[in-house]
């Protein structure tokens, strides 16, 4: 008993003098609010990780050109629905290879069904090669290149990661090109969103009155009705003649117009409490405007909350865009993102036998997931002092 109760007045003694170490501490006592923030941040570890895994889906996406071996329009007839290739280091004659290699795919045709299969021929034996030169393209549109990071050289069998779909396209290669598209979709929508909600939350918080309640009627009005069937019906009514960038920006400014309520509401919370504060009250007698209230004073003190709202945002934005183009009223082929691709699984059967067409739905799920994770480790952080 006497040996417990002496752990325990170390640990206590322990955790006093860390407390009397932090509060001595004069970082502490100088830091900003922003220095405070990034330091808790850095203690939770699956926020960083997930930030992590977020910049490398970016960087992909913003490198898919060099980074998928084929292009999006590439189509391998012969290999319709084929399954992934299987990557190899033990060749059964030479042994353990640090290169990787893949064997060529032989086609069989079932006599009853008629459906094809494919399986690894051991006499066609390919390498796997960095930087090789392949299908000539246009990095980001501008630069011309025919380097890729990697694939086969002088193959009569292509280097299929992810299997093909029921046109012969790579999946692997049009899941990174449509990565591009998913989560720029994300970016985008939720910039106009967050324009929308600090503009008119903010208005209707500190100027109140008739304005206040003409925007919270709105809201009140948006909110109640369901947001899928109105994504819907105004992703629908878009023109049938417009181009694909043209309905990429439309579906941005519908999913703008919806999401901007949430915002607002928490913006305008936040603006009628502050609005009467003291340092509110010293810019007024300044002689600073409304707007510079709003925008130099107002909106910095609960910026932090800003930015945690935001990140838990953008996975709604892309699961939306995602959503709709699976039903096929939003984005459209030629145009490649993940809820297009999404469009082939929609066939139970097919799904039976082609299981790798749902690789998108994959990426999707992992992008919701750091996004959510990335959400958690900022709301922490925004509390710095608790």
């Amino acid at each position: 008993m006497s040996a417990m109760t002496t752990i325990a007045n170390r640990l206590k003694r322990t955790g006093a003098g860390r407390r009397r170490k932090e509060a001595r501490d004069p970082s502490l006592e100088v830091a900003s609010q922003w220095q405070l923030m990034w330091w808790k941040f850095k203690k939770h570890r699956l926020a960083v990780f997930s930030s992590i895994v977020l910049l490398l889906l970016y960087l992909v996406a913003l490198f898919c050109e060099f980074l998928s071996p084929y292009g999006t329009e590439t189509r391998f007839t012969a290999y319709k629905n084929s399954p992934p290739s299987q990557i190899h280091f033990v060749d059964p004659e030479k042994g353990f290879s640090l290169q990787p290699f893949v064997y060529g795919m032989s086609e069989k045709v079932d006599p009853q069904t008629f459906r094809r299969t494919f399986s690894e021929d051991p006499e066609k034996k390919y390498s796997i090669s960095l930087f090789v030169k392949g299908e000539p393209y246009k990095m980001w549109g501008l630069i011309p290149m025919d380097r890729h990071l990697f694939g086969l050289k002088d193959a009569d069998s292509p280097l299929l990661l992810m299997g093909t779909d029921k046109l012969g396209h790579d999946l692997f290669s049009r899941i990174l090109y449509g990565a591009r598209i998913s989560l720029s979709f994300g970016l985008l929508g939720i910039v106009l969103t967050l324009i929308l909600g600090l503009l008119l939350g903010g208005i209707s918080g500190y100027l109140g009155g008739v304005t206040d309640t003409i925007i919270q009627r709105t809201i009140d009005l948006l909110i109640c009705i369901p947001t899928i069937p109105l994504w819907m019906a105004l992703s629908a009514a878009l023109p049938k003649g417009w181009t694909a960038l043209q309905i990429y920006f439309g579906l941005i400014i519908i999913f703008s117009i919806i999401g901007w309520t949430g915002l607002a509401r928490v913006v305008r919370g936040k603006m009628l409490s502050l609005r009467e504060e003291d340092f509110t009250l010293a810019a007024r007698l300044a002689g600073a405007s409304d707007f510079r209230i709003i925008r130099k004073h107002l909106i910095p003190s609960f910026a932090s909350y800003i930015i945690v709202n935001v990140t838990l945002s953008i996975p709604g934005t892309i699961l939306g865009e995602t959503a709709l183009s699976f039903l096929g009223i939003g984005l459209q082929p030629p145009v490649v993102s993940w809820g297009v691709l999404l469009q082939d699984s929609q066939n139970l059967q097919t799904l039976a036998h082609y299981p790798w067409l749902l690789w998108p739905a994959a990426f999707i799920i992992l992008t919701v997931l750091m996004f959510n994770f990335l959400g958690d480790g900022l709301r922490d952080a925004a509390d710095p002092y608790k």
